[in-house]
């Protein structure tokens, strides 16, 4: 025994010298080798089965489960079987006789070791391992453990890791699955003796009225039964902790076996039940005044546990409601499981005079409450459909219940959760009207009342008038997904405005407008204020007061503002003619504001409180033209509905809008407003599209801003957005009108000089671009470049999709410049900023205007880029400028994308030289860079280029077919059709997973539009190329994401020829394969079975991976030099 004495001697002082703070570095990395050298001898678990019983040092009796963890998990194969009955009886007397005393970690991990032995040799060789659990469990004094051991072999043996066959987890499971029964009864058992034991007698008087605790009348109507109301209404026990921790315990293992075993008969009522009252626990909020009134910490912590208990139950309950596949005869239990629920939903949105119900929620743990949200939302999403036909569930008083929850969350988060639970059901209800047309009237009837309820309060809900504490709250600073915590607040609840405008139109309405009315008469009423300074106009408000209550109401205008433009699509298509008064007098007002603050410059006005105010007025504006954007399309229906006969009022709406546009493009108008002046003019333009609008002053004055050099130049979105928008009037053909009288003759005229006017500048660089540009020349140079090719990319990007008509005046118009971009380019190669920009253009122009611009242009336009882009000059771009040299390079094989797209003959002549491109010049920089950069495009151009040029590498004859029975078409290219597919199966062997799921998207879709892997080049020479890197990327586990569409793409190349694959190939993959012996190369041939259909076929597959790799690991824990049989 001496050198186990003196070895665990030696143990502790090293494990305290390497958690000592002193010790260095290198000396932890010598002793973690030490100790890594001894964990690694045979027999090394006979010391440490001594130092777990010897030592009290928590680092030694960590250490030496590692030692035990390792043996069983990696090498219990070469274990000999009288060692291993030696560890299968000592381990669990030693936990037997030290689990009281030992710190609760230490005896966690010894649990999960007997377990693992339990996993490897249960019932075989270890076949009271299940019984001795059950017993544990069944005596008083081991309950606690028996529970920790129970839940331990839940997790480790139902869903168990990649170290076992699959043949053994299947027999696990169904060992399990045997056992379930007993398991709840036992586990049933021991939560209702618990409750009963401490339940307060009947002896007890029953609670006063004022205490809130009686059921009421919903209770009797949801449960149906006067006996389930009088046990829910019992008052909870108070448990003593070691009952209360035995339960906590209990309901942990049960929400581990909810999560895998399936619904059945074995969860029976009285377990439900159970369930149910401890789920009142994280309800009582008695338990946690008590704490607070007694004072003691003692206390405190049982209340802490009482709410655990609670969340604890919940958390079972939702595991089984998470379940969609509901078998018939569970169907009863699942209502009475919502009955039993909604009593407790009952309970905790109950008011009385001690208490409000946000309080009430306030005083309850944040984790129950997240847990009931999580139900609601289960309940909503996945069962609300089956049990909304039970007539004995009242679903409307649910929601009522609902209701009261939902507007009484104690936090945001609570409350933006219970908002996805109203958007839920109402999608629910929309797609449910949708489905029944025949009786949709009735099925709104039913809900009506909720839905006006609900939109009333989420509508005050996003009012500073009515819940100005609460949104003085949310962040308005911050950006998290694009969006601070306001916007998302408000822009959740208009969601669910639109949602119930959706279902009931007239309602939404009239309860939205009113109080849009409300605001705007504040706003409108504003000018009566405005008095004249010396410095120009200010707003006569000054009492404090008097601005924060301004202040309130313009933060509302401008919510109502955003919440009607939402409405508007709910305004046209079919139901156009009935809700026409409607919206008329919403664009009415709209344009009657925005014309308001632009005449009284309500953005330039001072104010008392600038820092507040000014930036309310501007939001104000903003939102209001911003809200008639909304109305565009309403507008160009009403356009076309009233052309022929009386426009008079159609005309007046746009041009008064027009009039609130133009003061307001400038550069000395605040950004925000500016913009949203823009885009309302751009719409205007493009979705309204009237024939007037040329003809309007106010629009003229517009065109001769943006085309007088004089005028300073306005910030560049906004510049865009108007040149956009000027050169859309001209191009866009007019709405309800025949091709006779577009005019095109006189708006192409127009349209080229506005484009003159605003590429003057760039023009004049052609003859300047040659010289050798000095330092401040080119910065000059480029943001000229950058200016005017933004706004030229983005008026031939707007019109893409229009008809030939506008394409061609605007590529007429466009000529030269796009002559001169092509003269710049070369001068400016190595400016990778300014050739970026360059080539958005010129891609811009091959996806728009690629027929106006003619084949002898076009093919000078690629001739020129090829000859540009050499082999150096790609070079330079990828490895040496970084991310925007990559760009360059990527948005050059985005144009020879569409290049090779464009069907017919024209530009096939230049399919060798942009094949040889990627495959000799760019191919070979990017292939071995771990970068993603340039290859996601390259890819996709090698794609593009067999998917629309099948031809140019098989030439299928009709007549050669009909003659042969099957095509056996003549190859041409080969050799560059086997460079692109080597290229592709490079690309499986890299890590990048984004690029290997779209090359593998690529081949399959080769495959099913040109039969890829049928032909004959490809299942002669690269068919099980492929197969056998999909399988190892299987086996490596190192795309694990794309299991499923790995699987499916080896059984589309294995079916190809089915023969082969079993007779050749799977053999020749097997005897490859090392790591694993004759022996084990044959079941695992043997248990492929050779089955035809995909799912199968993808089962075989994953067996086989998960077994060739669970013998890989058996084989390497097996002590060297051992012989198998």
């Amino acid at each position: 025994m001496a050198s186990e004495e003196a070895s665990l001697r030696a143990l502790e002082s090293l494990m305290t010298e390497f958690f000592h703070n002193c010790t260095t570095n290198e000396r932890k990395r010598e002793i973690e080798e030490l100790l890594n050298n001894f964990a690694q001898q045979i027999g090394a678990w006979r010391f440490c089965l001594y130092f777990l019983s010897s030592t009290r040092n928590d680092y030694v009796m960590m250490y030496s489960l590692t030692v035990f963890e390792n043996l069983i998990n990696k090498m219990w194969l070469g274990v000999p079987s009288q060692d291993k009955m030696e560890i299968r009886s000592c381990l669990p007397k030693l936990l037997l006789a030290h689990h009281k005393t030992l710190p609760y970690f230490i005896r966690n991990k010894l649990c999960k070791v007997i377990v693992d032995i339990g996993r490897q040799d249960w019932p075989m060789f270890y076949h009271d391992f299940f019984t001795n659990i059950l017993q544990l469990i069944q005596s008083p004094v081991t309950t606690p453990l028996g529970l920790i051991m129970l839940k331990t072999t839940s997790e480790e043996l139902a869903c168990p890791r990649e170290d076992l066959s699959v043949a053994r987890k299947e027999e696990l499971r169904k060992l399990l699955l045997d056992q379930v029964q007993t398991v709840l009864g036992l586990l049933t058992g021991i939560l209702e003796s618990i409750w009963d034991k401490h339940s307060v007698t009947a002896a007890t008087p029953p609670p006063s009225p004022s205490s809130g605790e009686s059921g009421g009348d919903l209770l009797s109507s949801l449960l149906q039964s006067p006996s389930a109301a009088k046990l829910l209404n019992q008052p909870i026990p108070i448990l003593d902790s070691e009952s209360e921790y035995i339960c906590s315990l209990a309901l942990e293992c049960l929400a581990h076996l909810f999560s895998w075993i399936p619904l059945s008969t074995s969860i029976t009522p009285s377990l439900l039940t159970t369930i149910f009252h401890f789920a009142r626990f994280g309800c009582d909020t008695r338990a946690r005044k008590m704490s607070s009134v007694n004072g003691s910490s003692q206390n405190s912590v049982l209340g802490q546990e009482r709410g655990r208990l609670g969340i604890l139950a919940m958390s079972c309950i939702n595991e089984l409601m998470s379940k969609n596949c509901v078998p018939m005869e569970f169907e009863e239990y699942l209502l009475r499981m919502f009955q039993q629920t909604f009593y407790l939903l009952q309970k905790i949105t109950k008011e009385n005079n001690a208490h409000t119900v946000k309080s009430r929620l306030e005083e309850l743990d944040e984790s129950y409450i997240e847990k009931f949200t999580d139900f609601l939302r289960l309940f909503v999403s996945v069962h609300l459909r089956r049990i909304e036909s039970y007539s004995q569930f009242p679903v409307v008083e649910f929601l009522a219940l609902l209701f009261k929850y939902t507007f009484h969350q104690p936090t945001h988060e609570g409350y933006f959760s219970c908002l996805d639970i109203w958007t839920l059901f109402l999608d629910y209800l929309t797609s449910k009207i949708k489905s029944r047309l025949a009786d949709k009237e009735a099925v709104l009837n039913r809900y009506e009342d909720a839905l006006v309820l609900l939109l009333t309060e989420v509508l005050n809900r996003i009012q500073f008038r009515y819940n100005q504490a609460q949104l003085e709250e949310l962040d308005d600073e911050t950006l998290d997904d694009d969006q601070t915590e306001w916007q998302r607040y408000l822009r959740q609840s208009l969601e669910v405005v639109a949602k119930v405008m959706e279902l009931l139109p007239t309602h939404a309405f009239s309860t939205l407008f009113p109080v849009l009315q409300d605001n705007l008469e504040v706003y409108l009423g504003l000018q009566q204020f405005v008095v004249t300074s010396g410095t120009g106009h200010r707003l006569n408000i000054t009492a404090e007061n008097d601005c924060r209550r301004l202040h309130c109401s313009l933060r509302d205008l401008s919510s109502l503002l955003q919440a009607v433009g939402r409405l508007a699509e709910y305004f046209i298509g079919d139901v156009f003619a009935a809700r026409f008064n409607d919206a008329l007098t919403v664009v009415e007002r709209l344009v009657k504001v925005t014309l308001y603050g632009s005449q009284i410059k309500l953005y330039n006005i001072e104010t008392a409180v600038p820092s507040v105010l000014k930036p309310d007025l501007i939001d104000v504006h903003a939102q209001s033209l911003a809200a008639l954007q909304a109305y565009s399309h309403w507008l160009a229906q009403f356009y076309s509905e009233v052309h022929r006969q009386n426009p008079e009022q159609f005309i007046s709406l746009v041009s008064t809008a027009l009039e609130a546009i133009t003061p307001l493009i400038s550069s000395k108008v605040q950004e925000k407003l500016l913009l949203s002046a823009c885009h309302l003019l751009v719409s205007l333009a493009t979705t309204v599209r009237p024939v007037f609008l040329i003809r309007i002053p106010a629009v003229q004055k517009v065109f001769n801003r943006i085309t007088d050099t004089s005028t300073q130049r306005l910030p560049d979105k906004a510049q865009v957005l108007v040149c956009r928008a000027l050169s859309n009037v001209l191009l866009l053909p007019w709405p309800n009108l025949p091709e006779s009288e577009q005019q095109w003759a006189v708006r192409s005229t127009n349209h080229a000089s506005l484009i003159s006017a605003l590429t003057r500048e760039y023009r004049h660089l052609k003859s300047s671009a040659i010289l050798p540009q000095r330092k401040v020349r080119l910065e000059d140079t480029k943001v000229i470049i950058h200016q005017t090719l933004s706004v030229l990319e983005d008026i031939v990007e707007s019109i893409s999709g229009e008809s030939t008509k506008s394409r061609q005046i605007c590529y007429q118009s466009l000529q030269e410049s796009v002559q001169v971009s092509l003269a710049l380019f070369p001068a400016f190669i190595h400016q990778s900023d300014v050739t970026d920009e360059m080539l958005s253009f010129f891609l811009t122009l091959f996806q728009g205007l690629r027929v106006q611009m003619g084949v002898p242009f076009t093919e000078q336009i690629i001739q020129t880029f090829l000859n540009m882009f050499t082999r150096e000059q790609l070079a330079e771009s990828i490895l040496h400028e970084g991310s925007t040299g990559c760009r360059v390079v990527e948005k050059f094989l985005k144009i020879l994308q569409v290049v090779v797209q464009e069907p017919g003959q024209v530009f096939k002549p230049f399919l060798p030289s942009i094949i040889s491109l990627c495959m000799e010049q760019v191919y070979p920089i990017i292939a071995e860079r771990s970068s993603p950069d340039v290859k996601a495009e390259l890819f996709e151009l090698l794609f593009r280029v067999l998917h629309h040029n099948w031809r140019y590498f098989f030439k299928s004859s009709v007549l050669a077919s009909v003659q042969r029975g099957i095509a056996e078409e003549q190859m041409e290219n080969e050799a560059q059709f086997s460079a692109i597919m080597q290229a592709f199966g490079q690309s499986f062997l890299q890590p990048d997973i984004h690029l290997f799921k779209q090359n593998l998207f690529y081949l399959e879709t080769l495959n099913t539009k040109q039969k890829l892997y049928h032909k004959k080049i490809f299942r002669t020479t690269m068919l099980f190329q492929f197969v056998n890197v999909l399988l190892q990327v299987l086996v490596h586990k190192s795309h694990d994401l794309l299991q499923e569409e790995i699987g499916i793409a080896i059984y589309n190349m294995a079916s190809v020829d089915f023969d082969s694959f079993y007779s050749a190939f799977l053999t020749e993959f097997l005897a490859s394969c090392d790591g694993v012996d004759s022996n084990q190369k044959n079941v695992l041939g043997r248990n492929f079975k050779m089955d035809r259909d995909l799912p199968s076929f993808t089962q075989n597959v994953h067996r086989l991976v998960n077994d060739l790799r669970y013998y890989r690991l058996c084989n390497d824990s097996l002590p060297p030099g051992t012989v198998k049989l």
